[in-house]
């Protein structure tokens, strides 16, 4: 594994650390050994299955060294990385926090937004990417909005991702520069107003009224959203909700944000320790009702 060049050597080891194992191509039998034209992945230190099928003879899984380049390039970009978090499923994803962190103040001085670049390199066939996230320190949420213009590259992964460094850097300088554009959106949003009750409906609609537990699931729900408002707004400065509960956009999106991070239960979960805290704030970005939920926000400011 070669040496980064920008990276700091504490993050390289923990990168380095964190994915200690090789991603390995393996060819699959039918019966009998009969031989096919297909082949898995495999990790090399669990031997657990990687990516959601097989693959050809043709492609070539990537690897830490990988990983490290995307990361270089990311220091190089922001002037240095001062924290990483890393996860694997099917894939290696990695939240970088920036040691120049542009801290910017959305209400008061209890609710700042600060940078993190989150690095996503599947085993699915499509390209590596990097995403412009947002960490917001009064609720703890880790989002990436996918709906502002600039804030996700994607990255071609070919054989030697190192050799094509200027080519890097420059994905992540349009993620450094795409900061400014997204702190600018979060300013419109806490601007706005809206009703908590009419934007939840938009998000998740109405259950039918005789179904049972569709309706328990939607006001615990829901009584769970309001709470975390309610919380929120005391923790920020903002003072109580009122009978209408009217709210920012801002504060709409991100207590659907993070009812889906922090509270949700997993499908295949029975409780919300089950799942790490990576693993929540992927699944949340993948989430279909925090993509609503932007686009609900993203239709306030063009209203």
């Amino acid at each position: 594994m070669s040496i980064s060049s920008f990276a700091a050597p504490s993050i390289v080891d923990r990168v380095s650390q964190a994915f200690n194992f090789t991603v390995d191509k393996f060819p699959l039998s039918g019966p009998d050994g009969m031989r096919t034209p297909w082949y898995g992945m495999f990790r090399s230190d669990t031997n657990a299955v990687v990516g959601n099928g097989s693959v050809t003879a043709r492609y070539c899984p990537h690897q830490t060294e990988d990983v490290l380049a995307l990361v270089d390039a990311a220091a190089s970009a922001f002037e240095g990385v001062g924290n990483v978090d890393c996860y694997f499923r099917d894939g290696h994803y990695v939240a970088i926090q920036p040691t120049k962190e542009e801290r910017q103040a959305i209400f008061g001085t209890a609710d700042n937004v600060f940078p993190r670049i989150i690095i996503r390199a599947g085993y699915d066939g499509k390209a590596f990417n990097a995403s412009m996230g947002y960490y917001r320190d009064a609720c703890r949420n880790l989002a990436i909005m996918r709906e502002v213009t600039g804030t996700t590259v994607s990255i071609r992964h070919t054989s030697g991702l190192r050799s094509r460094m200027d080519s890097l850097i420059g994905s992540f300088n349009v993620l450094r520069e795409s900061w400014g554009n997204l702190t600018t959106v979060i300013q419109h949003l806490e601007g706005t107003r809206v009703s908590l009750a009419d934007f939840l409906r938009e998000v998740y609609g109405e259950p039918e009224a005789d179904s049972g537990r569709a309706v328990t699931v939607h006001r615990n729900r829901t009584e769970a959203i309001f709470r975390r408002v309610a919380d929120e707004r005391l923790r920020t400065g903002r003072g109580s909700v009122g009978p209408d509960f009217m709210v920012s956009g801002w504060e709409a999106y991100n207590a659907v944000q993070g009812f889906v991070q922090h509270e949700a239960t997993r499908k295949g979960s029975q409780n919300r320790s089950a799942v790490s805290g990576f693993g929540r704030i992927i699944a949340a970005a993948n989430d279909a009702a925090v993509h609503r939920a932007e686009r609900a926000a993203m239709q306030l400011l063009a209203a």
